[in-house]
C-alpha cells in the first residue's frame, strides 16, 4: 500500500485497489468462513474473468496487474484466504500465479460461488469456468436415499452431490416416460449452486425463475442425466432397479431408461455445440457465436490440438453483432482423428476428446451425417496404419486379374520449372510378375485448387503402353481401392490420372504419409 501511495489519485490504479484491499480486510476482521468466501469468490472471480487465465491443461489460475503493489495487494488477499500465489514480472505487466494445490482451490471457489454458469447460452459462455470446473474436479460425491411414494403416487428418491463443503440434495422422480431431476428453492444462490454441482457431476443445466414468486427450479431429465458423469449414472441405475423390485416400476420401461444410463448420451463436456450437418453433400462442421472469447477459445483449442488455420480450419471473428465463426475443414477432421491415434499425449487426449464429439452430434442429425463424418474419421485414422513395402495383393481390373506385389517405395516435394509445388510418389512392385518403377506426380490444379496425379505408361514395357497402363491401374487400386482414370491421346501416349480419392488411400502408407501431407498443408489455400 506504501508503494501505491503516490498512485492512488489515479481513478483507475484506486479501483483496482478496492476490490484486493476490502477482502484483506475482510479476511482479518470477519475471518474466513462460508459467507466470506463468497464474497472472496465473486470478487477474485471478476479479476479472472478481465484479465486473468484459468489453465486446467498447466494446472495454473493467475491474474494480471499493471502494477506491482496491486498484484502484491492480491497476493496477500489469496493468502488471507488459504491460497498461495507467486508475483511474477511477465513484459510491463506482473501476474499472481497460484499453482497445484492452490490453482485447484482458487478454481474450485471460482467454480461454486463466481460468476454465472450462462451455458447453455453459446454465446455468453465463460471457457475459463469451463477451465475452472475441469481444474477444480476434486472430492466430488453422489449418493441417494429415500425411496418412496408421494402422496400422488409418484415413485420418488432424494439424491445428494457435495463437494468441498458444499452439498445439495435433489429430488429424482421416476415418471411415465422420463427420470426428472428437479430442485426447487427460494433462495437463488442455492439454487445457482445447485446446478453448478450438476454441471461438475457431468450434467448441462442452469436455474430458471418460475411463475410471479421468488421460486427457482433445478430441472433435468433423462437425457441430459445420461450424459453425466458415471457416479450420477451409477446413482440412478439404483434407484431404478430398487424401485423395479420393489414393483413400483414396469421392468421395460426401466431397461430402456438402464440402457440409456449405461451408454451414456449428448454432448462431451467441455465443448460448446458445434453445427453437424451436410451441405450439397458436404459434411460441415461449424461453431458460431457473436462472442468474440467463444470465437478465440475454440481456434486456440486447434491450435493446441496441432491443427493449421488455413488449412484444417477457418476462423472468423464477429463483427458488428453478427456471429463470427470456426469451420472446421474435411482435411482438418481427417487430421484430428489422425492425431488421436499418432499425435503427441497431449494432443491425442484433445483430438479422441474432439472425433468422439463430432461422432455424437453427427449421429444426433442422422444417419446420412453420421455415416458422412465417420468415414472422414476412418479415414484419417488409418493414415499411415499400414506398410508399402512387403504389401501384396490381388485385384481385378477390366475382367482380368492381376497379382501385385510391392517392393517400397517413397515421395519427396518438388517444384515445378514454374514453381509449382509437385508431389511425386515412387512406387517399385512387381505386377503380374513384371517388376517396374511406378513415379505419380500431383499438382494443384484449376479454381478448387484440385489435387490431381498424373503418370504416363511406358512404352517400352513388356506388350507396350496399354498393358503397363493396365499394371499400373492394378497397382494403383490394390493400394487405394479405387481404379486411375486411363486416357489414351491422339499421338499413342497413355495418361493415368489419380485424384484425391487416390490420395486419401495412398496417405495410409506409413512411407508415403507424412510428404502427402506436408504437401497438402504446403499447397492448401490459406483463408
Amino acid at each position: 500500500m506504501k508503494g501505491l501511495k503516490n498512485k492512488l489519485a489515479d481513478d483507475k490504479t484506486a479501483r483496482e485497489v478496492i476490490a484486493p484491499a476490502l477482502l484483506l480486510i475482510q479476511a482479518e476482521r470477519l475471518g474466513v468462513d462460508e459467507t466470506t468466501l463468497r464474497y472472496f469468490a465473486a470478487a477474485t472471480s471478476s479479476a479472472i474473468d478481465g484479465d486473468g487465465y484459468v489453465s486446467a491443461a498447466e494446472g495454473k489460475v493467475g491474474l494480471t496487474s499493471g502494477e506491482r503493489g496491486i498484484a502484491l495487494l492480491w497476493a496477500a488477499a489469496l493468502a488471507a484466504h488459504g491460497i498461495e500465489a507467486e508475483v511474477r514480472r511477465v513484459g510491463s505487466a506482473f501476474q499472481v500465479i497460484a499453482s497445484g494445490d492452490d490453482a485447484v482451490k482458487l478454481a474450485r471457489l471460482y467454480f461454486l460461488y463466481g460468476s454465472p454458469l450462462l451455458e447453455e447460452d453459446e454465446k455468453l459462455i465463460s471457457h475459463k469456468l469451463c477451465n475452472a470446473v475441469e481444474l477444480g474436479a476434486w472430492g466430488l460425491y453422489i449418493s441417494w436415499e429415500g425411496l418412496r411414494r408421494t402422496e400422488g403416487g409418484l415413485v420418488a428418491a432424494d439424491l445428494i452431490i457435495s463437494e468441498g463443503g458444499a452439498a445439495v440434495k435433489y429430488n429424482v422422480y421416476l415418471l411415465k416416460d422420463a427420470i426428472v431431476l428437479q430442485f426447487v428453492s427460494t433462495d437463488q444462490g442455492r439454487a445457482e449452486l445447485a446446478a453448478r454441482l450438476l454441471k461438475r457431476a457431468g450434467v448441462s443445466t442452469k436455474m430458471k425463475k418460475v411463475g410471479e414468486g421468488d421460486e427457482w427450479h433445478v430441472w433435468v431429465t433423462t437425457n441430459r442425466l445420461a450424459a453425466g458423469r458415471e457416479e450420477l449414472r451409477k446413482a440412478l441405475a439404483e434407484i431404478v432397479k430398487e424401485a423395479v423390485a420393489r414393483g413400483w416400476v414396469d421392468a421395460g420401461k426401466a431397461e430402456r431408461w438402464l440402457e440409456k444410463l449405461e451408454r451414456g448420451r449428448v454432448l462431451r463436456e467441455g465443448w460448446p455445440k458445434y453445427l453437424v450437418r451436410l451441405k450439397e453433400g458436404a459434411l460441415m462442421v461449424r461453431f458460431g457465436s457473436t462472442n468474440l472469447n467463444s470465437v478465440e477459445e475454440e481456434a486456440r483449442r486447434f491450435r493446441e490440438m496441432g491443427l493449421v488455420e488455413g488449412v484444417h480450419f477457418s476462423v472468423k471473428m464477429p463483427e458488428g453483432g453478427r456471429d463470427g465463426y470456426v469451420s472446421i475443414l474435411k482435411e482438418g477432421l481427417a487430421y484430428a482423428a489422425w492425431l488421436s491415434v499418432h499425435g503427441s499425449e497431449d494432443q491425442r487426449e484433445l483430438a479422441a476428446d474432439f472425433v468422439k464429439y463430432i461422432l455424437q452430434r453427427a449421429k444426433e442429425e442422422g444417419e446420412e451425417v453420421y455415416e458422412k463424418a465417420s468415414k472422414i474419421i476412418e479415414k484419417g485414422m488409418s493414415r499411415a496404419s499400414l506398410k508399402l513395402e512387403g504389401f501384396e495383393g490381388r485385384v481385378e481390373v477390366d475382367g482380368s486379374e492381376h497379382v501385385v506385389k510391392v517392393i517400397g517405395g517413397g515421395a519427396e516435394l518438388e517444384e515445378s520449372w514454374s514453381s509449382k509445388k509437385l508431389l511425386r510418389l515412387k512406387i517399385t512392385a512387381e505386377v503380374d510378375g513384371v517388376r517396374s518403377d511406378y513415379t505419380i506426380t500431383y499438382g494443384r490444379y484449376g479454381r478448387n485448387n484440385a489435387a490431381v496425379g498424373f503418370a504416363m505408361a511406358k512404352a517400352d514395357a513388356p506388350g507396350g503402353r496399354e498393358a503397363d497402363a493396365e499394371r499400373f491401374s492394378a497397382l494403383i487400386k490394390a493400394l487405394t481401392g479405387k481404379e486411375p482414370r486411363i486416357y489414351k491421346r491422339s499421338n499413342g501416349a497413355v495418361e493415368i490420372v489419380c485424384d484425391r480419392e487416390h490420395l486419401d488411400g495412398f496417405m495410409r502408407y506409413a512411407e508415403l504419409a507424412d510428404a502427402i501431407m506436408k504437401w497438402l498443408e504446403e499447397t492448401s489455400r490459406r483463408a
